[in-house]
C-alpha cells in the first residue's frame, strides 16, 4: 500500500512517509493509491468485533506488515486506547424516536479527536524509536485539537509538541486541558491574538523549508492521513451496531449523520463507503455552510466571513478535506483536482463540474443548522431522554428530528456536553461536570505568554532550536536528521 497526492504531482510514499508529512510537496493531500474492497463474508466476520479490533483490522489494510508487524500494530493500538474511560472505547446510546448517538468522546479530553490522535501518537513514536529520530510537532488550536494532540504525545521522549492557543478565546475547560499538562516535551504558548493571528507564525515556520527540514517540524491536524485512517472505524462500528441483520440476501443500509467542520471525519465515511460498507452518508454543518452548498448546488465558495456559532469547532470557512472527497469521486483524477483546487486557491470560488457535482450529491446528503436549531435539538433530547448533547452532536440530532427516516440511522457525537457549559446554559439546561474536569481548576498550570508586538515566530524558532539541541545532546547526535 502506497500513498499518492490528490494533485498527482508527487511520487508515491509509504505509510511512514505519509505519517510524517503534512501536505504533499505539490500542495495536495496524501491518499491510498488503492482503496481496498471488502466482500460480504469479511463484513459478516467483522460484525462481531470490538471497536479496537476493528481499528486493528482496518489499519492492517493500510499499513503493510513489513513496515509495522501485525503484533506490533496491535500493541500500539491497545496502548493508544488504554486511557479511554469506557470499556468499549466508543459507546452507542439508543434513545427515543430512533435517535442513535455514537459517543466518540470517551477519551482523555472528551473529544472524538482523542481516537485518531492517540493512535497517531503511537505510530509516530514507533518509527521515531526505530529510526532514532526526533520531531517537533507544531499545532495551532482554537479548542480541542491542541489538548487531544498534547495527550497523544505527552511524556514521549522522541518528540516535542508546541501548541499555540488564543488566550481567552477557547473555553476555560479547553484551555486548562492544555495548560495543566506539565511534561518536559509539552510547550504551550498563550497568544494574545485570535485564531487567524496564531496561524501566521505557524505558516511562517512551515514556509521556511530549510528550518522545517533541519528541525523536523511537522503538523498533527487532519491533513495527516493517519487520522483519517483511524476514523474509518467509526463507520464500520456504527453500521454493525445499528444494522438489523447481516443474514439477508442484500445487506441492509444504515444512514450515518456526521457533524462536519474540516471534513476529515466525513472523508473517512466516504472511504468506508468506497470499501463496500452499505451506508448512506449525511454531512451536517452549522451556519458556516460551504459543504452544504457544495453538496446541494456544486458551489464550493467561501462566504464573506466565518460566523461564530454554538458549535464552535465547526466554525470553519475552508474545509480542506473536501479535496480528498472530490479526488475519490473523480476516479483519482489528480490532474482535474489540481486544476480545480488551484482555481479555488486563487479566487476562493469554485463551481464543480456537473458530473463531479452529480457524484457528490449521490454520495452525500447534507443539512445546515442554525444556533436556534441547535438549542432546540439539545432541549428536545434532554426533555425526551434526560440526555445532554454537545452543540456539535445537536447539529446531527437536529437533522434526525427534522428528517423522517425509513432505515436505521446513527448520529456521530464528536464531543461531550461537559465541555460546552455556555451552550447548555443557553439552552436552559444544567451542565453535568465530571470530577476530572472540575479538578482542572485547582491544578498547576504552565504556559508561555506571547504578547502583541512580540515576534511570535522568532520565539518559537528559539524554543524549537533549544529543545532539539537538548535532545541531540542526550541522544549523542551531532546534527538534526531530516527524513
Amino acid at each position: 500500500m502506497e500513498y499518492i497526492s490528490t494533485r498527482g504531482g508527487t511520487g508515491a510514499v509509504d505509510f511512514e512517509g505519509a505519517l510524517f508529512s503534512g501536505y504533499a510537496p505539490d500542495g495536495g493531500l496524501f491518499m491510498p493509491q488503492r482503496i481496498p474492497s471488502l466482500d460480504r463474508d469479511t463484513l459478516r466476520r467483522w460484525s462481531s468485533l470490538s471497536y479496537p479490533d476493528l481499528v486493528k483490522e482496518l489499519c492492517s489494510l493500510f499499513v503493510p506488515a513489513e513496515l509495522v508487524p501485525r503484533n506490533a500494530l496491535s500493541e500500539l493500538i491497545d496502548k493508544a486506547f488504554s486511557r479511554f474511560r469506557h470499556k468499549n472505547v466508543v459507546h452507542l446510546s439508543r434513545l427515543k424516536d430512533g435517535l442513535n448517538i455514537l459517543e466518540l468522546w470517551h477519551g482523555v479530553t472528551y473529544a472524538f479527536k482523542d481516537l485518531s490522535l492517540s493512535c497517531t501518537g503511537q505510530f509516530l513514536q514507533y518509527f521515531l524509536e526505530k529510526r532514532q529520530k526526533h520531531v517537533n510537532i507544531l499545532v495551532g488550536t482554537s479548542g480541542d485539537t491542541g489538548s487531544s494532540a498534547i495527550e497523544s504525545v505527552r511524556g514521549q521522549k522522541n518528540l516535542d509538541i508546541f501548541v499555540l492557543l488564543p488566550k481567552g478565546l477557547c473555553t476555560q475547560i479547553q484551555e486548562l486541558q492544555m495548560t495543566t499538562v506539565i511534561e518536559d516535551n509539552v510547550h504551550v504558548f498563550a497568544a494574545h491574538g485570535n485564531s487567524d493571528e496564531i496561524d501566521e507564525p505557524i505558516k511562517e515556520l512551515f514556509a521556511d523549508v530549510d528550518f522545517a527540514g533541519k528541525y523536523n517540524v511537522m503538523s498533527l491536524n487532519s491533513v495527516n492521513w493517519s487520522r483519517i485512517m483511524v476514523q474509518i472505524a467509526h463507520y464500520f462500528y456504527a453500521y454493525f451496531q445499528c444494522a438489523p441483520s447481516l443474514d439477508t440476501t442484500q445487506l441492509p443500509m444504515v444512514e450515518i449523520v456526521v457533524p462536519t467542520g474540516g471534513g476529515g471525519n466525513i472523508t473517512a465515511g466516504c472511504i468506508a463507503q468506497k470499501m463496500g460498507l452499505p451506508i448512506r452518508l449525511v454531512t451536517v454543518v452549522n451556519s458556516n455552510d460551504i459543504i452544504h452548498r457544495t453538496v446541494q448546488h456544486g458551489d464550493f465558495s467561501l462566504a464573506q466571513s466565518v460566523k461564530a456559532t454554538l458549535a464552535s469547532a465547526m466554525d470553519i470557512q475552508e474545509p480542506y478535506n473536501v479535496e480528498r472527497i472530490l479526488w475519490l469521486l473523480s476516479g483519482s483524477d489528480g490532474r482535474l483536482i489540481k486544476t480545480l483546487m488551484e482555481q479555488f486557491n486563487i479566487s476562493k470560488r469554485l463551481k464543480l463540474p456537473e458530473d463531479l457535482h452529480r457524484k457528490l450529491s449521490e454520495t452525500l446528503g447534507s443539512c445546515s443548522a442554525s444556533d436556534q436549531d441547535i438549542v432546540g435539538a439539545m432541549r428536545r433530547c434532554w426533555e425526551e431522554n434526560q440526555y445532554l448533547l454537545c452543540p456539535h452532536s445537536a447539529v446531527a440530532a437536529h437533522y434526525h428530528y427534522s428528517q423522517p427516516h425509513s432505515i436505521p440511522r446513527c448520529c456521530l457525537a464528536p464531543a461531550s456536553a461537559a465541555k460546552f457549559q455556555d451552550a447548555l446554559l443557553r439552552a436552559g439546561l444544567a451542565p453535568q461536570i465530571p470530577p476530572d474536569i472540575s479538578a482542572l481548576t485547582a491544578m498547576e498550570t504552565r504556559s508561555t505568554p506571547l504578547a502583541r508586538g512580540q515576534d511570535w515566530a522568532q520565539v518559537l524558532r528559539g524554543r524549537i532550536e533549544a529543545v532539539t539541541q537538548h535532545w541531540e545532546a542526550q541522544a549523542g547526535h551531532s546534527a538534526p536528521q531530516g527524513r
